[in-house]
């Protein structure tokens, strides 16, 4: 079973949320990179790009596969992990804290449209059926 932290949200689409403030945190899930495999190449948002709720804003590359982000909140991008441009395999090592792809400021209040911890686990274990 993927981990899925209880202190984030999630959408349907396997992307991670964290809120601080006025400012989210976005990633891939555990379970999104595992069933990707070893992540090869990483292209994220520019700083700045204005982007709307289930819109493409990133993709990330395996050797298997090369899978769409989508934007799980409307808002403006105000930074990229850098790491992860360079590493794309901090992802697969640390889906939750230092593979993270990129934080935004929302136009819209997140906590409406994105799934619990328990939501998306359920959805995670109707997936593997």
């Amino acid at each position: 079973m993927s981990n899925i932290p209880k202190n984030l949200r999630y959408t349907p689409s396997h992307e991670w949320v964290k809120q601080d403030d006025d400012v989210l945190t976005i990633g891939i899930t555990d379970h999104a990179q595992c069933m990707l495999g070893d992540l090869v190449y990483v292209e994220l948002p520019e700083v700045d790009s204005q982007f709307q709720h289930g819109q493409e804003c990133a993709v990330v590359e395996s050797v298997k596969a090369a899978a769409d982000i989508y934007c799980p909140i409307g808002g403006e991008v105000i930074e990229v992990n850098e790491a992860a441009l360079g590493n794309p395999q901090l992802i697969n090592e640390d889906p939750y804290g230092k593979g993270w792809l990129f934080r935004l400021r929302p136009f819209e209040t997140p906590a409406t449209i994105l799934l619990n911890a328990e939501e998306y686990s359920k959805q995670v274990a109707s997936e593997a059926h």
